[in-house]
């Protein structure tokens, strides 16, 4: 949200979110797939049970299956997306693999894997048609937890997002890193539910004792009151 306010026109970037939305929604209908939430403990290796689901799929008479990590969360939270098939076959074999939580999420496809590709073309043409300026702060991208650094960094990286794993665990290390002796900044989030607070507190609890929640429905009722 803080890229569409500071570097282009927020009619525009809901535009350019219909189109994204629009493509992706497409391309899940085009194969059975989801996204399944993963909790393991420290034995867990992911990718390994992503590998072995595959080869599952593949002898089921699946081409090129599709499942692998498609959002690294937390410490010991993974989101795994893809074939339907594949992701079954994980919440079967949970113990195995050292799952302590294997849920499916209530999504239509498997986003930020390559079964999103049909969407990155459409998403691609529509930036190229937007002008979009450096950010006035700074901004960092989940494809690689790292700063965006001008515009055409932003469209590529945007398109990119379709297809590639949220680095949310390592955002959240680049956004708080700080030398030792620096104080952590306040963080606010701002909205219902303290999702993202829960999820600061598992990644850097030093800057979680930073964290103020604001339930902007809240306070306009009080303010109503």
């Amino acid at each position: 949200a803080y890229i569409y306010r500071a570097s282009l026109f927020f009619s525009l970037a809901l535009y350019a979110v219909k189109v994204r939305a629009e493509a992706m929604q497409k391309a899940s209908e085009a194969v059975p797939s989801g996204m399944l939430s993963v909790i393991g403990r420290r034995e867990a290796n992911y990718k390994f049970a992503c590998l072995e689901a595959r080869k599952h799929c593949e002898s089921l008479g699946i081409e090129n299956p599709v499942c692998e990590i498609s959002n690294y969360l937390f410490p010991d939270s993974r989101v795994i997306a893809g074939h339907l098939q594949a992701l079954e076959f994980l919440q079967e074999n949970a113990r195995k693999y050292y799952f302590t939580r294997a849920k499916m999420l209530p999504v239509s496809g498997a986003f930020h894997t390559r079964l999103m590709e049909p969407a990155v073309e459409p998403l691609a043409e529509v930036l190229k048609s937007i002008e979009i300026q450096k950010p006035l702060v700074c901004v960092y991208s989940n494809v690689n937890g790292k700063k965006y650094m001008h515009s055409e960094h932003i469209q590529k990286l945007l398109v990119k997002q379709v297809v590639s794993p949220v680095m949310w665990e390592q955002t959240m290390h680049s956004v708080y890193e700080r030398k030792q002796g620096t104080e952590f900044p306040y963080t606010y989030e701002v909205g219902p539910g303290k999702q993202l607070g829960a999820v600061l507190k598992k990644c850097n609890l030093k800057a979680w004792k930073q964290y103020n929640h604001v339930d902007a429905l809240e306070d306009e009722e009080a303010a109503e009151a």
